[in-house]
């Protein structure tokens, strides 16, 4: 079914789970990514990143998305993600999007505040939920150890400022830095758990999101749903493995001597790509039962 993510979020919250927001560019990943959902009865956010726009652009995919939530057996949410530019969060709203990532983090707090409290105050009436951003997540790994252990390490979310963040704004969800950064890791990431104990503190009942976990390992992602990460968007690590996969299944094509079929390898890639979803989103679940 159709959802916004409020309550599929705050349940999360509540009880300590995580509900997995995955890209879906295509119509492999839009099925895989759904089924895989309905198969093990867990919640979903499926979501169109503006910087993936030029590359398919969202009315190519978003009646798709939208008619998959719809005859889903499990909530989906159909979420922008990373909306910059009004036009292009626009035009998701007008092929029926019903959540919206605004992303102001780049600007200064007060006119991140502003921006995202008057949208909010635009699109609630029509039952459209709001993530917004504060911090500076890098897109590739910075040292996040340097310095004073307890002070604000460069880019991370200020508690102080996360808590004025929501009272102002009264924000759906709050995506916060705390060690993660988008893209491939150039080493391994490290989530600083302490920081995060002082967001959910700061932040009440606010759900909080976790970018860039694809690359994190999944015992720390785990702990971050422990500490009360709720929403979590993965994506760049499957992608890869869909690659991956396409390309083993080519090589074991040629050493047989055998030629691959588009259609067929799609299909296997589809289904792996399901299984690794399963995988995830069981993961995420955190042994709570649905």
């Amino acid at each position: 079914m159709l959802v916004n993510f409020r309550e599929m979020l705050a349940d999360a919250t509540r009880n300590h789970y995580g509900v997995g927001c995955i890209n879906t560019p295509n119509k492999t990943y839009l099925r895989a990514l759904v089924e895989a959902a309905e198969e093990i009865n867990a919640p979903l956010i499926i979501d169109h990143a503006e910087v993936h726009d030029p590359l398919i652009p969202l009315e190519q995919v978003a009646a798709d998305m939208v008619e998959a939530a719809e005859k889903a057996k499990v909530p989906v949410a159909v979420h922008i993600d990373h909306g910059e530019s009004m036009n292009f969060i626009v035009r998701g709203l007008n092929n029926r999007f019903s959540s919206v990532m605004y992303d102001c983090s780049k600007l200064p707090f007060e006119e991140n505040v502003q921006k995202v409290k008057a949208f909010i105050e635009m699109v609630r009436p029509a039952g459209i939920t709001v993530e917004a951003e504060l911090g500076e997540m890098p897109s590739t790994l910075h040292d996040t150890h340097a310095g004073d252990a307890d002070a604000p390490k460069p880019g991370f979310t200020d508690p102080a400022r996360a808590s004025e963040f929501v009272e102002r704004t009264g924000v759906d969800a709050l995506a916060v830095t705390f060690g993660t950064s988008h893209g491939i890791y150039v080493e391994e990431p490290h989530l600083d758990l302490n920081h995060l104990a002082k967001l959910r503190e700061a932040t009440g009942d606010t759900p909080l999101v976790m970018h860039g976990s694809s690359g994190v390992a999944l015992p720390e992602i785990r702990k971050a749903i422990d500490g009360g990460i709720a929403k979590v968007n993965y994506y760049s690590y499957l992608a890869v493995d869909s690659s991956d996969f396409a390309r083993t299944c080519l090589e074991q094509d040629k050493e047989a001597g055998i030629p691959t079929f588009y259609h067929e390898l799609v299909e296997k890639v589809y289904a792996h790509t399901k299984d690794e979803a399963k995988r995830l989103l069981s993961e995420f679940l955190n042994g709570h039962e649905r």
